[in-house]
């Protein structure tokens, strides 16, 4: 994994969106620690391909206002393990993994959720595609 790569891809992601002046920190770490993560975070077992956590989220999942709109839109980890089988999987790069896996990421961030019904589901595969088609052309 090129770090200078998914640095400009994060950026560039973040301006199409319309996030000009926003940051995001990106972790890449291990099944082991994800399953961590997603056992302390969402009550659910095992490792998951990627998990987003906003800074607009309270700990109970709740967006809640800001007094202020804050620089920071969150974090987001990718686990390079499961991003290894899903890339094996899609007989795909890699590194296209990760990236659909960070555009993924980002977008929840914004709030996109796939989880609510089947319409935010194809809006945000639409989205998804869209930003892979720009880093991809």
């Amino acid at each position: 994994m090129d770090e200078q790569k998914i640095r400009v891809k994060a950026e560039r992601a973040l301006e199409d969106l319309g996030c000009h002046d926003k940051e995001l920190s990106i972790l890449f770490t291990d099944d082991e620690h994800m399953a961590a993560l997603n056992q302390q975070y969402r009550d659910k077992e095992g490792a998951t391909d990627v998990l987003s956590f906003p800074m607009m989220e309270d700990l109970d999942g709740k967006t809640t206002p800001a007094l202020f709109e804050p620089v920071m839109l969150g974090d987001v980890v990718v686990s390079v393990d499961t991003a290894l089988r899903d890339a094996e999987e899609l007989e795909q790069s890699f590194e296209k993994t990760v990236d659909r896996l960070l555009i993924h990421g980002i977008l929840h961030l914004l709030g996109y959720d796939h989880e609510k019904s089947q319409v935010d589901a194809m809006l945000m595969t639409k989205e998804e595609e869209r930003l892979m088609d720009f880093f991809w052309m």
